[in-house]
Protein backbone atom coordinates (compact mmCIF):
# COMPACT_ATOMS: atom_id res chain seq x y z
CA UNK A 1 0.00 0.00 0.00
CA UNK A 2 3.02 2.47 0.80
CA UNK A 3 4.47 1.89 -2.78
CA UNK A 4 0.90 2.66 -4.32
CA UNK A 5 0.78 6.18 -2.00
CA UNK A 6 4.20 6.95 -2.63
CA UNK A 7 4.44 6.05 -6.34
CA UNK A 8 0.77 5.68 -7.60
CA UNK A 9 -0.61 9.05 -6.29
CA UNK A 10 2.15 11.50 -7.29
CA UNK A 11 1.72 10.18 -10.62
CA UNK A 12 -2.06 10.56 -10.32
CA UNK A 13 -1.44 14.05 -9.35
CA UNK A 14 0.30 14.98 -12.08
CA UNK A 15 -1.81 13.68 -14.95
CA UNK A 16 -4.31 15.55 -13.01
CA UNK A 17 -2.36 18.85 -13.50
CA UNK A 18 -0.90 19.48 -10.14
CA UNK A 19 2.38 21.73 -10.03
CA UNK A 20 5.46 19.28 -9.09
CA UNK A 21 6.13 20.22 -5.68
CA UNK A 22 2.98 20.56 -4.40
CA UNK A 23 2.35 17.35 -5.66
CA UNK A 24 5.13 15.83 -3.87
CA UNK A 25 4.68 17.96 -0.64
CA UNK A 26 1.51 16.15 -0.87
CA UNK A 27 2.13 12.53 -1.75
CA UNK A 28 4.70 13.12 1.81
CA UNK A 29 2.08 14.13 3.88
CA UNK A 30 -0.55 11.62 2.75
CA UNK A 31 1.65 8.86 3.23
CA UNK A 32 2.63 9.93 6.75
CA UNK A 33 -1.46 10.30 7.49
CA UNK A 34 -1.53 6.50 6.62
CA UNK A 35 1.70 5.80 8.21
CA UNK A 36 -0.22 7.14 11.49
CA UNK A 37 2.58 9.29 12.48
CA UNK A 38 1.36 12.89 11.81
CA UNK A 39 2.63 14.55 14.71
CA UNK A 40 3.60 17.86 15.31
CA UNK A 41 7.07 17.30 15.81
CA UNK A 42 6.88 15.06 12.32
CA UNK A 43 5.64 18.15 10.45
CA UNK A 44 8.75 20.14 11.98
CA UNK A 45 11.28 17.62 10.85
CA UNK A 46 9.42 18.21 6.98
CA UNK A 47 9.81 22.06 7.46
CA UNK A 48 13.38 21.40 8.51
CA UNK A 49 14.10 18.88 5.42
CA UNK A 50 12.58 21.07 2.92
CA UNK A 51 14.69 23.61 4.55
CA UNK A 52 18.39 21.85 4.40
CA UNK A 53 17.52 20.31 0.96
CA UNK A 54 18.06 23.50 -0.97
CA UNK A 55 20.99 24.39 1.51
CA UNK A 56 23.81 22.71 -0.76
CA UNK A 57 26.72 24.69 -1.96
CA UNK A 58 26.50 22.00 -5.02
CA UNK A 59 23.05 23.16 -5.89
CA UNK A 60 24.85 26.59 -6.62
CA UNK A 61 26.03 25.08 -9.36
CA UNK A 62 22.20 25.30 -10.95
CA UNK A 63 21.59 29.26 -10.92
CA UNK A 64 25.26 30.17 -12.33
CA UNK A 65 24.93 27.73 -15.02
CA UNK A 66 21.45 29.24 -15.68
CA UNK A 67 23.28 32.70 -15.73
CA UNK A 68 26.02 31.63 -18.06
CA UNK A 69 23.74 29.96 -20.55
CA UNK A 70 21.57 32.72 -20.82
CA UNK A 71 24.17 35.60 -21.32
CA UNK A 72 25.41 33.23 -23.80
CA UNK A 73 21.87 32.87 -25.87
CA UNK A 74 21.91 36.66 -25.91
CA UNK A 75 24.14 38.66 -29.00
CA UNK A 76 25.88 37.59 -30.95
CA UNK A 77 27.91 34.59 -29.63
CA UNK A 78 25.00 31.94 -30.97
CA UNK A 79 25.62 33.56 -34.35
CA UNK A 80 29.27 33.07 -34.16
CA UNK A 81 29.43 29.69 -33.10
CA UNK A 82 27.23 28.52 -35.82
CA UNK A 83 29.25 30.49 -39.05
CA UNK A 84 32.23 28.72 -37.35
CA UNK A 85 30.69 25.17 -37.32
CA UNK A 86 29.35 25.90 -40.70
CA UNK A 87 32.91 26.09 -42.21
CA UNK A 88 33.97 23.11 -40.05
CA UNK A 89 31.63 20.48 -41.12
CA UNK A 90 29.10 22.14 -43.83
CA UNK A 91 30.52 20.58 -46.75
CA UNK A 92 30.03 16.98 -45.19
CA UNK A 93 26.79 15.37 -46.65
CA UNK A 94 24.06 16.87 -45.01
CA UNK A 95 25.72 20.71 -44.83
CA UNK A 96 24.01 22.62 -42.03
CA UNK A 97 21.99 19.47 -40.57
CA UNK A 98 25.54 18.39 -39.32
CA UNK A 99 26.82 21.96 -38.51
CA UNK A 100 23.16 21.81 -36.29
CA UNK A 101 24.54 19.14 -34.24
CA UNK A 102 27.94 20.53 -34.19
CA UNK A 103 26.68 23.96 -32.73
CA UNK A 104 24.75 21.81 -30.19
CA UNK A 105 27.75 20.11 -28.93
CA UNK A 106 29.71 23.20 -28.90
CA UNK A 107 26.59 25.28 -27.20
CA UNK A 108 25.93 22.26 -25.14
CA UNK A 109 29.38 23.22 -23.53
CA UNK A 110 27.46 26.87 -22.24
CA UNK A 111 24.33 26.30 -21.53
CA UNK A 112 23.51 22.41 -20.11
CA UNK A 113 19.88 22.99 -21.62
CA UNK A 114 18.16 20.99 -24.73
CA UNK A 115 15.19 23.50 -24.25
CA UNK A 116 17.53 26.57 -24.22
CA UNK A 117 19.27 24.84 -27.46
CA UNK A 118 16.08 24.41 -29.32
CA UNK A 119 14.75 27.97 -28.73
CA UNK A 120 17.75 30.06 -28.99
CA UNK A 121 20.30 28.61 -31.11
CA UNK A 122 17.41 26.18 -33.11
CA UNK A 123 16.51 29.82 -34.66
CA UNK A 124 19.40 30.74 -36.16
CA UNK A 125 19.83 26.77 -37.43
CA UNK A 126 16.17 26.66 -38.55
CA UNK A 127 16.33 29.74 -40.57
CA UNK A 128 19.55 29.00 -42.18
CA UNK A 129 18.45 25.40 -43.18
CA UNK A 130 15.69 26.97 -45.00
CA UNK A 131 17.28 29.53 -47.17
CA UNK A 132 19.26 26.54 -48.03
CA UNK A 133 16.49 24.27 -49.28
CA UNK A 134 16.04 22.06 -46.59
CA UNK A 135 12.43 21.09 -45.86
CA UNK A 136 10.80 22.41 -42.61
CA UNK A 137 10.25 18.56 -41.22
CA UNK A 138 13.83 17.95 -41.53
CA UNK A 139 15.01 21.31 -39.97
CA UNK A 140 12.97 21.40 -36.90
CA UNK A 141 13.88 17.42 -36.36
CA UNK A 142 17.10 17.65 -36.17
CA UNK A 143 17.08 20.73 -34.41
CA UNK A 144 15.07 18.76 -31.46
CA UNK A 145 17.23 15.69 -31.96
CA UNK A 146 20.60 17.38 -31.75
CA UNK A 147 19.36 19.61 -28.40
CA UNK A 148 19.11 16.39 -26.53
CA UNK A 149 22.85 16.60 -26.33
CA UNK A 150 22.66 19.79 -24.50
CA UNK A 151 21.79 17.85 -20.82
CA UNK A 152 24.87 15.56 -21.43
CA UNK A 153 27.47 17.25 -22.36
CA UNK A 154 29.07 19.79 -19.42
CA UNK A 155 27.14 21.82 -17.89
CA UNK A 156 24.05 19.93 -17.56
CA UNK A 157 21.49 20.95 -14.83
CA UNK A 158 19.93 17.33 -14.72
CA UNK A 159 23.17 15.83 -14.17
CA UNK A 160 23.33 18.24 -11.24
CA UNK A 161 20.30 17.44 -9.55
CA UNK A 162 20.73 13.73 -9.74
CA UNK A 163 24.62 14.35 -7.96
CA UNK A 164 22.87 16.72 -5.54
CA UNK A 165 19.37 13.85 -4.91
CA UNK A 166 22.03 10.50 -4.82
CA UNK A 167 24.80 12.15 -3.50
CA UNK A 168 26.83 11.10 -6.69
CA UNK A 169 29.90 13.61 -7.18
CA UNK A 170 28.85 16.23 -9.64
CA UNK A 171 32.16 16.57 -11.29
CA UNK A 172 32.72 12.87 -11.93
CA UNK A 173 28.79 13.05 -13.68
CA UNK A 174 29.82 16.51 -15.37
CA UNK A 175 32.68 15.27 -17.10
CA UNK A 176 31.35 11.71 -17.65
CA UNK A 177 28.46 13.03 -20.21
CA UNK A 178 31.63 14.07 -22.38
CA UNK A 179 32.03 10.74 -23.95
CA UNK A 180 28.03 10.03 -24.49
CA UNK A 181 27.51 13.30 -25.75
CA UNK A 182 30.39 12.69 -28.48
CA UNK A 183 28.87 9.39 -29.09
CA UNK A 184 25.06 10.93 -29.61
CA UNK A 185 26.11 13.47 -32.17
CA UNK A 186 28.04 10.85 -34.37
CA UNK A 187 25.01 8.78 -34.38
CA UNK A 188 22.95 12.09 -35.19
CA UNK A 189 25.49 12.99 -38.19
CA UNK A 190 25.31 9.62 -39.79
CA UNK A 191 21.82 9.35 -39.94
CA UNK A 192 22.01 12.91 -41.52
CA UNK A 193 24.62 12.02 -43.94
CA UNK A 194 22.51 9.07 -45.27
CA UNK A 195 18.88 11.08 -45.00
CA UNK A 196 20.87 14.05 -46.98
CA UNK A 197 22.85 11.46 -49.77
CA UNK A 198 19.32 9.87 -50.39
CA UNK A 199 17.37 13.23 -50.63
CA UNK A 200 20.32 15.14 -52.22
CA UNK A 201 20.14 17.87 -49.45
CA UNK A 202 22.14 20.55 -50.52
CA UNK A 203 26.14 21.53 -48.56
CA UNK A 204 28.77 23.98 -48.88
CA UNK A 205 31.80 24.12 -50.52
CA UNK A 206 35.14 22.78 -48.97
CA UNK A 207 36.37 26.20 -46.87
CA UNK A 208 39.40 27.73 -47.83
CA UNK A 209 42.09 27.93 -44.76
CA UNK A 210 41.65 31.73 -44.78
CA UNK A 211 38.08 32.03 -44.51
CA UNK A 212 38.12 28.69 -41.47
CA UNK A 213 40.85 30.82 -40.09
CA UNK A 214 38.91 34.33 -39.96
CA UNK A 215 35.62 32.48 -38.60
CA UNK A 216 38.03 31.25 -35.95
CA UNK A 217 39.28 34.16 -34.99
CA UNK A 218 35.89 36.08 -35.12
CA UNK A 219 34.38 33.03 -32.53
CA UNK A 220 37.38 31.85 -30.43
CA UNK A 221 36.05 34.19 -27.47
CA UNK A 222 33.08 32.60 -27.52
CA UNK A 223 34.64 28.49 -28.42
CA UNK A 224 36.41 29.14 -25.31
CA UNK A 225 33.77 29.64 -22.75
CA UNK A 226 33.15 25.21 -23.04
CA UNK A 227 37.31 24.85 -23.41
CA UNK A 228 37.77 26.73 -19.90
CA UNK A 229 35.05 25.38 -18.03
CA UNK A 230 35.21 21.44 -19.32
CA UNK A 231 39.27 22.12 -18.85
CA UNK A 232 39.01 23.02 -15.59
CA UNK A 233 37.03 20.17 -14.29
CA UNK A 234 39.04 17.41 -16.14
CA UNK A 235 42.52 19.17 -14.50
CA UNK A 236 40.84 19.25 -11.54
CA UNK A 237 41.44 22.72 -11.14
CA UNK A 238 37.61 23.50 -9.74
CA UNK A 239 34.73 22.05 -8.82
CA UNK A 240 31.74 21.22 -10.46
CA UNK A 241 30.05 24.94 -8.63
CA UNK A 242 33.26 26.78 -8.77
CA UNK A 243 33.29 25.80 -12.52
CA UNK A 244 29.95 27.46 -13.00
CA UNK A 245 31.10 30.66 -11.45
CA UNK A 246 33.84 30.96 -13.78
CA UNK A 247 31.81 30.34 -16.55
CA UNK A 248 29.59 33.26 -15.73
CA UNK A 249 31.84 35.87 -15.01
CA UNK A 250 33.66 34.59 -18.21
CA UNK A 251 29.90 35.20 -20.01
CA UNK A 252 29.45 38.33 -18.18
CA UNK A 253 32.62 39.90 -19.23
CA UNK A 254 32.49 38.40 -22.76
CA UNK A 255 29.15 40.21 -23.55
CA UNK A 256 29.19 43.45 -21.74
CA UNK A 257 33.03 44.32 -22.16
CA UNK A 258 34.65 42.42 -24.90
CA UNK A 259 31.71 42.30 -27.44
CA UNK A 260 29.69 44.76 -26.02
CA UNK A 261 25.90 43.96 -26.49
CA UNK A 262 24.47 44.16 -23.17
CA UNK A 263 23.85 47.32 -20.88
CA UNK A 264 23.42 47.17 -17.64
CA UNK A 265 19.44 46.75 -17.87
CA UNK A 266 20.20 43.74 -19.60
CA UNK A 267 22.00 42.46 -17.58
CA UNK A 268 19.46 43.15 -14.87
CA UNK A 269 16.45 41.20 -17.24
CA UNK A 270 18.49 38.29 -17.44
CA UNK A 271 19.44 38.09 -13.87
CA UNK A 272 15.60 38.38 -12.82
CA UNK A 273 14.75 35.43 -15.50
CA UNK A 274 17.56 33.14 -13.62
CA UNK A 275 16.11 34.11 -10.18
CA UNK A 276 12.86 33.10 -11.78
CA UNK A 277 13.93 29.87 -13.66
CA UNK A 278 16.13 29.19 -9.83
CA UNK A 279 13.21 29.78 -7.66
CA UNK A 280 11.33 27.42 -9.53
CA UNK A 281 13.97 24.34 -9.51
CA UNK A 282 14.56 24.75 -6.25
CA UNK A 283 10.99 24.79 -4.88
CA UNK A 284 10.69 21.05 -6.34
CA UNK A 285 14.26 20.18 -4.71
CA UNK A 286 12.79 21.45 -1.28
CA UNK A 287 9.80 19.23 -2.30
CA UNK A 288 11.53 16.34 -3.29
CA UNK A 289 13.64 16.50 0.03
CA UNK A 290 10.82 15.55 2.01
CA UNK A 291 9.66 12.91 -0.43
CA UNK A 292 12.92 11.57 -0.89
CA UNK A 293 13.10 11.56 3.08
CA UNK A 294 9.58 9.64 3.25
CA UNK A 295 10.20 6.95 0.44
CA UNK A 296 13.52 6.14 2.68
CA UNK A 297 11.99 6.00 5.93
CA UNK A 298 9.60 3.56 4.87
CA UNK A 299 11.83 1.21 2.96
CA UNK A 300 10.50 1.96 -1.05
CA UNK A 301 13.65 1.27 -2.36
CA UNK A 302 14.26 -1.84 -0.97
CA UNK A 303 11.15 -3.17 -1.94
CA UNK A 304 11.06 -1.62 -6.01
CA UNK A 305 14.82 -3.28 -5.77
CA UNK A 306 12.90 -6.65 -4.18
CA UNK A 307 10.42 -6.25 -6.91
CA UNK A 308 13.27 -6.42 -9.86
CA UNK A 309 14.87 -9.83 -8.20
CA UNK A 310 11.59 -11.14 -8.02
CA UNK A 311 11.25 -10.71 -11.98
CA UNK A 312 15.66 -11.38 -12.62
CA UNK A 313 19.01 -11.02 -10.78
CA UNK A 314 20.58 -10.30 -13.79
CA UNK A 315 22.21 -7.08 -14.38
CA UNK A 316 21.31 -6.82 -18.03
CA UNK A 317 17.68 -7.44 -17.44
CA UNK A 318 17.44 -4.63 -14.80
CA UNK A 319 18.83 -2.29 -16.72
CA UNK A 320 16.59 -3.12 -20.10
CA UNK A 321 13.40 -2.78 -17.91
CA UNK A 322 14.81 0.29 -16.74
CA UNK A 323 15.28 1.54 -19.87
CA UNK A 324 12.05 0.83 -20.55
CA UNK A 325 10.86 2.38 -17.57
CA UNK A 326 12.43 5.61 -18.14
CA UNK A 327 10.88 6.14 -21.92
CA UNK A 328 7.37 5.71 -20.10
CA UNK A 329 8.18 8.44 -17.71
CA UNK A 330 10.05 10.59 -19.62
CA UNK A 331 6.95 11.15 -22.40
CA UNK A 332 4.89 12.13 -19.21
CA UNK A 333 7.32 13.64 -16.54
CA UNK A 334 9.31 16.86 -16.44
CA UNK A 335 13.23 15.64 -16.84
CA UNK A 336 14.33 17.13 -13.12
CA UNK A 337 10.88 16.72 -11.46
CA UNK A 338 11.52 13.05 -12.46
CA UNK A 339 15.13 12.56 -10.91
CA UNK A 340 14.24 14.25 -7.95
CA UNK A 341 11.12 11.52 -7.86
CA UNK A 342 12.91 8.05 -9.14
CA UNK A 343 16.45 8.61 -8.12
CA UNK A 344 16.23 7.89 -4.50
CA UNK A 345 14.20 5.06 -5.30
CA UNK A 346 16.15 3.35 -8.23
CA UNK A 347 19.88 4.07 -7.49
CA UNK A 348 19.83 1.88 -4.61
CA UNK A 349 18.90 -0.93 -6.70
CA UNK A 350 21.02 -0.39 -9.30
CA UNK A 351 24.28 -0.64 -6.80
CA UNK A 352 22.64 -3.72 -5.90
CA UNK A 353 22.72 -4.89 -9.65
CA UNK A 354 26.40 -3.54 -10.17
CA UNK A 355 25.90 -0.64 -11.76
CA UNK A 356 27.88 2.67 -11.37
CA UNK A 357 26.51 5.47 -10.24
CA UNK A 358 27.63 7.82 -12.35
CA UNK A 359 26.90 5.19 -15.72
CA UNK A 360 23.40 4.84 -13.58
CA UNK A 361 23.01 8.68 -13.48
CA UNK A 362 23.82 9.10 -17.17
CA UNK A 363 21.79 6.01 -18.80
CA UNK A 364 18.66 8.13 -16.38
CA UNK A 365 19.13 11.86 -17.21
CA UNK A 366 19.63 10.09 -21.58
CA UNK A 367 16.46 8.26 -21.20
CA UNK A 368 14.66 11.50 -20.08
CA UNK A 369 16.36 13.61 -22.47
CA UNK A 370 14.53 11.58 -25.52
CA UNK A 371 11.20 11.67 -23.57
CA UNK A 372 11.65 15.49 -24.19
CA UNK A 373 11.24 14.74 -27.85
CA UNK A 374 8.30 12.39 -27.38
CA UNK A 375 4.62 13.41 -26.91
CA UNK A 376 2.71 14.71 -25.09
CA UNK A 377 4.86 16.65 -23.08
CA UNK A 378 7.69 16.99 -25.18
CA UNK A 379 9.05 20.35 -25.02
CA UNK A 380 11.95 20.31 -27.01
CA UNK A 381 9.57 19.37 -30.01
CA UNK A 382 6.70 22.37 -28.86
CA UNK A 383 9.82 24.87 -28.41
CA UNK A 384 11.30 23.98 -31.89
CA UNK A 385 8.06 23.71 -33.98
CA UNK A 386 7.54 27.34 -32.83
CA UNK A 387 10.80 28.55 -33.88
CA UNK A 388 9.84 26.46 -36.99
CA UNK A 389 6.82 27.77 -37.47
CA UNK A 390 5.35 25.19 -38.27
CA UNK A 391 2.54 22.05 -36.56
CA UNK A 392 3.48 20.41 -33.43
CA UNK A 393 2.68 17.01 -35.68
CA UNK A 394 5.01 17.96 -38.45
CA UNK A 395 7.52 18.66 -35.59
CA UNK A 396 6.80 14.93 -34.74
CA UNK A 397 7.09 13.82 -37.99
CA UNK A 398 10.41 15.46 -38.84
CA UNK A 399 12.04 14.46 -35.55
CA UNK A 400 10.66 10.55 -35.59
CA UNK A 401 13.50 8.98 -37.90
CA UNK A 402 16.14 10.67 -35.04
CA UNK A 403 14.85 8.37 -32.32
CA UNK A 404 16.60 5.27 -34.17
CA UNK A 405 20.17 6.98 -33.82
CA UNK A 406 18.95 8.22 -30.16
CA UNK A 407 18.04 4.66 -29.49
CA UNK A 408 21.56 3.48 -30.68
CA UNK A 409 22.99 5.83 -28.45
CA UNK A 410 20.88 4.78 -25.39
CA UNK A 411 22.07 0.95 -26.00
CA UNK A 412 25.63 2.34 -26.39
CA UNK A 413 25.48 4.54 -22.43
CA UNK A 414 24.09 1.51 -21.32
CA UNK A 415 26.20 -1.19 -22.83
CA UNK A 416 29.39 0.39 -22.44
CA UNK A 417 29.98 1.39 -19.24
CA UNK A 418 33.25 3.06 -20.18
CA UNK A 419 31.81 5.95 -22.02
CA UNK A 420 30.47 7.15 -18.70
CA UNK A 421 33.12 6.63 -16.27
CA UNK A 422 36.34 6.91 -18.29
CA UNK A 423 36.76 10.21 -17.85
CA UNK A 424 35.39 11.08 -14.28
CA UNK A 425 36.03 7.92 -12.98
Amino acid sequence: MLVAIFIGLVLILFLLGMAVPYALGLTAVVGMLYSGNFTISSMQTLATKMATGVNSFTLLAIPLFLLSGSLMNVGSITDRIFKFCNALVGWIPGGLGQVNILASIVFAGMSGSAVADAAGLGTIEIEAMKKEGFDSKFSAGITSASSTIGPIIPPSIPLVVYGSVAGVSIAKLLVGGILPGVACGICLGLMVAWMAIKRKYPRRKFPSAKELWDLFKHSFMSLMTPIILIGGMLSGVFTATEAAAVASLYAIILTTVIYRELNFKDIINVFKGCCKETAAIMLVVAASTIYGYMITKYQIPSMVLNFFLSVSNSKWVFLLLINVFLLFVGCFMETNAAIMILAPILLPAAIQFGVNPVHFGLIMVFNLMIGLLTPPVGMCLYATARVAKISFEDTVKGTAPFYLPLGITLILITCVPWLSTALGG
